[in-house]
């Protein structure tokens, strides 16, 4: 959703309108309210505060801003701290104007921190760039040192020569000799290296690489693109359109594999600017890890030309993101972040489908929302345009075929839910998407949306050109395409995750969660329903999706998935108020149970406080809380106990700060008290409990404590098993660390037995080719190929 500010100040328009026009807007149909949307918005007023938000979120390139990162980088770089320099010159090169000197120098100061980190192919892209760049000829021979080290190191030796004779004449014909003699000293260190290589040839080994794991077997639908044959597509008025398993299907198996037909990268967290601010923010959110365009992870990003936050893993997805969509969104980048993900998804989504396809559905829409109106549209088909509505199947979506396609088409019939959402959120919507059409018009971009200008024609960032306050019929066009889906993201958005690790990392042992990277529509993905015990299980890889199986699934069984809200995490209470964005009712069978037999939800009992004195579980729905245990009868206030959790919870973070900055000694201490502090008034089998056990695994990891370590974590598994399942994910990704402390700890036989079950739950939600198993398989590789003899005695 838009910031804070934005959303406060059109519910204060929302309240001061007249009723009449606030209950017209109320059931207004998406053209109309568009066009009093725009109508709304032409108060100068609001333009202003609008632009003034955008201030707070600034993406426009400034070389002081490089200059003062680069800076930083370089006391990073000092300090030995190589990824944060790394950043930062990367903050930097973002900053930087194109075709600067400077620029070159970001590059080739990245390339430093690359070369001590060991990323060799990529430390020589950089160097590349710096050159293409117009890096100075008299720092020449500094990124050539570096490129003949890197050439060295991979074992091209041959280029290594090339390189170092290169070094050898650049040196000569200068004729300062002094400003080299470092230079000079490494160049004879390289020299001795590259002798040394040409007279001890290393003999061949096997070929480094993963570990390959098993092939998945896979057969595509005939009738639903991205999907198995082992499933089908059903459509019911109470059910919609849904999928069904029209074979027995085992876990493990993959039903779904979909790449997304639009996604947008969450920017992260990230301090607002303040006016007057001269510094700026250091730390690493989303927009600095990863590819805006594919995902990947980024390790020396290529930033957009013309703005400082796209940012790309190569010069390739750089180039396709601006032909696609960033030439249009580039001037727009401060607007978008101030008016939320959702309303960049529904712009995006716009500027890929193209206008002609655009403006085909809303016609074809327009002509729909007539036939409602009509009572004799009752018995008519859900649409008689070609290749628009339901096909021959009669299921909204499928084009004439019968075929159901990741396409355009299909997320147009996403259902909307215009008659549920609140009129104020509508309001909201039209608003934001009205300021984006009016940005684009007064920008001089009307012409890229509506795919009038070639891609030659928008190779440079466009400059504001004001025009007329009234926007055109065709962004009018645009301007409802995208509130329909904006509306449509509330139930139909796909959150992209990724394994994200805890801390500095760089740790034996490495503690991961998953965040959320992006939001996405798929419009495959969509169309599997909602169950609080789900049967499949999401993963993805950059922006593809990959459902698979997590249990058996039975022929004629519906396909379901979890959209946020587990029976293992959540009381049906909270499950069923969550659900309510999705304008449903849950009735899936955990939400029937934990209703109809009145039996309290199992998180409630595990999550309970125990009594102080006796360490019975206490119980109560009022303020007071009751000792179960008859004999006792103890009492205590529930937001004394409550606030007693929050200071535990304190306690804790404290003790992980102290591990974050090496004080892990001490970090021991403080966790051991506050598991002691816990278990006086927290039931044994609450998660925290099991948290504790895990943070207290982690520190004695980190001190090379192997064996205290495995016996926490099998502690911390055992209440996560109660908690979530024996082959849930949660218990996998526990495993998978146990089998990293084990391995570490050169306890063989009970890592190999370990890795062996880790590998059998990831392998079910992550698949045989993701990147935890492969790790399992290196393992146990390892372990494998070890003497007889230790094996036996481990």
């Amino acid at each position: 959703l838009p910031v804070a500010e934005w959303r406060g100040r059109t519910a204060r328009l929302w309240a001061a309108l007249d009723p009449a026009l606030r209950e017209r807007l109320a059931a207004a149909s998406l053209h109309d309210a568009v066009r009093l949307g725009c109508d709304l918005l032409r108060t100068e007023e609001e333009e202003a505060a609008l632009v003034q938000l955008c201030h707070q979120a600034p993406t426009e390139k400034r070389p002081e801003a490089a200059s003062w990162y680069r800076e930083q980088g370089n006391l990073e770089f000092k300090r030995g701290r190589y990824q944060a320099a790394l950043r930062l010159y990367s903050k930097a090169a973002s900053h930087e104007l194109p075709g600067s000197p400077e620029v070159s120098v970001c590059f080739a100061n990245r390339s430093a921190a690359l070369l001590h980190l060991g990323h060799f192919e990529v430390c020589l892209e950089d160097i590349a760039r710096a050159e293409s760049h117009g890096y100075p000829d008299k720092l020449l021979p500094k990124i050539l040192l570096q490129k003949a080290e890197c050439l060295l190191c991979l074992e091209r030796l041959q280029d290594a020569q090339d390189i170092l004779r290169v070094l050898d004449s650049k040196i000569a014909l200068d004729g300062v000799m002094t400003t080299y003699l470092t230079r000079l000293k490494k160049l004879s260190q390289l020299k001795a290296k590259l002798g040394e290589k040409e007279r001890c040839p290393e003999p061949a080994g096997e070929a480094r690489g993963g570990i390959q794991g098993e092939t998945e077997i896979w057969e595509e639908n005939n009738s639903i693109s991205g999907a198995s044959s082992s499933l089908s597509l059903s459509f019911d008025a109470e059910r919609g359109r849904h999928l069904v398993a029209s074979q027995d299907i085992v876990p493990g198996q993959s039903l779904v594999k979909e790449e997304a037909f639009v996604s947008v990268l969450c920017p992260g967290e990230s301090l607002p600017l303040q006016e007057g601010d001269t510094a700026w923010d250091t730390r690493a959110t989303n927009a600095d890890l990863y590819c805006h365009r594919c995902l990947r992870q980024l390790l020396a990003s290529v930033p957009c030309q013309g703005c400082s936050y796209a940012k790309y893993c190569s010069q390739h997805c750089a180039d396709r993101a601006w032909q696609q969509y960033h030439s249009t969104e580039c001037s727009l980048g401060a607007l978008l972040l101030t008016l939320g993900v959702f309303c960049h998804v529904a712009l995006r989504t716009v500027l890929l489908a193209g206008f002609a396809e655009v403006s085909r559905l809303v016609a074809w829409s327009h002509r729909e929302d007539k036939n409602l109106q009509n009572p004799e549209a009752g018995c008519k088909p859900l649409s008689e345009a070609p290749d628009a509505g339901a096909g021959s199947r009669g299921i909204p979506g499928c084009g004439s075929n019968g075929r159901y396609q990741s396409s355009y088409q299909a997320l147009f019939h996403l259902l909307p839910h215009t008659e549920q959402h609140s009129p104020e959120h509508k309001f909201l919507c039209t608003l934001s998407v009205v300021a984006i059409c009016k940005q684009l018009q007064a920008a001089g971009l009307e012409g890229a949306v509506l795919n009038q200008e070639s891609p030659q024609q928008r190779s440079k960032p466009k400059t504001c050109k004001k025009t007329s306050d009234e926007l055109s019929p065709e962004l009018k066009i645009v301007a409802e395409a995208m509130l329909r889906h904006v509306l449509q993201l509330q139930c139909n958005a796909q959150a992209i995750t990724v394994m994200q690790e805890l801390g500095p990392g760089g740790g034996a042992v490495v503690d991961k969660k998953p965040v959320r990277l992006a939001t996405a529509f798929f419009p495959v993905l969509s169309l599997l329903n909602h169950s609080c015990c789900p049967n499949t299980s999401v993963s993805f890889s950059g922006t593809a999706a990959t459902v698979r199986a997590s249990q058996p699934i039975s022929s004629g069984q519906e396909v379901l998935h979890c959209y946020g809200p587990h029976w293992c995490r959540m009381r049906v209470t909270e499950r069923q108020q969550l659900l309510r964005q999705y304008f449903f009712k849950c009735r899936c069978r955990a939400c029937l149970e934990e209703l109809e037999s009145g039996v309290k939800s199992v998180v409630s009992i595990r999550n309970s406080f125990c009594c102080p004195k006796c360490q019975a579980q206490m119980q109560g729905e009022e303020d007071t809380l009751c000792c179960s245990n008859e004999a006792c009868a103890t009492s205590a206030s529930r937001d004394q106990l409550s606030g007693r959790l929050q200071d535990l919870q304190q306690q804790i973070k404290k003790a992980l700060d102290l591990l974050g900055v090496g004080e892990a000694e001490q970090a021991v201490k403080m966790l051991l008290k506050c598991q002691r502090d816990a278990g006086t008034f927290l039931s044994p089998e609450h998660l925290l409990m099991g948290e504790i056990e895990d943070h207290l695994a982690q520190v004695y990891a980190t001190l090379g404590k192997w064996q205290e370590a495995a016996r926490h974590l099998k502690k911390s598994i055992e209440i996560v098993e109660m908690h979530h399942g024996p082959s849930s994910v949660e218990t996998g990704h526990e495993l998978f660390k146990l089998a990293q402390i084990l391995f570490n700890g050169f306890a063989v036989s009970e890592a190999l037995s370990t890795i062996q079950r880790a590998e059998g739950i990831l392998s079910v939600h992550f698949g045989p080719q993701s990147a935890q198993i492969q790790e399992l398989q290196e393992m146990k590789a390892c372990l494998s190929q070890l003497p007889r003899n230790i094996l036996q005695r481990t």
